[in-house]
């Protein structure tokens, strides 16, 4: 079990001038992400330059907080809840600590570096809820 304090209920939708995907102390994000298979990024097609200009369009704040010299690795500075929901993805640990988690599990995350891998063949899809903490552990 995990708990944190819950936020004030807003007026308005808030989504609609989110201007960030890491919230600000208080904040909440829900979202729901789907990894596809580590092939994919092989592929000769694939083109990571335009990858990366994807993802910072499509999750401001988020996506320039990955390690360009280390892909994947990132630190948020927030407490996730992660629920994997379909197929099979790994969590790769600051430590070199790895874990394997299927459909059901749940992860928490306390603003660690941490990457996620799909070595499977098919896409794994996770539940987040980020909760923003204003620092990292």
């Amino acid at each position: 079990m995990w708990n944190t304090a819950a936020p004030a209920v807003p007026s308005a939708d808030p989504t609609e001038s989110l201007k960030s995907f890491v919230p600000a102390p208080g904040e909440t994000i829900a979202l729901t992400v789907t990894f596809p298979p580590a092939s994919v990024y092989a592929d000769p097609a694939w083109d990571p330059v335009a990858a990366a200009g994807e993802q910072l369009a499509a999750t401001p704040g988020l996506a320039e907080l990955f390690e360009p010299d280390n892909p994947g690795m990132h630190t948020t500075p927030t407490v996730d809840y992660g629920v994997v929901l379909s197929g099979e993805i790994v969590l790769d640990l600051d430590g070199g600590e790895v874990a394997t988690l299927g459909p059901g599990d749940l992860i928490v995350q306390n603003g660690t570096r941490h990457a996620w891998r799909n070595n499977g063949t098919e896409p794994a899809t996770l539940f987040f809820v980020l909760i923003g903490s204003g620092g990292t552990a």
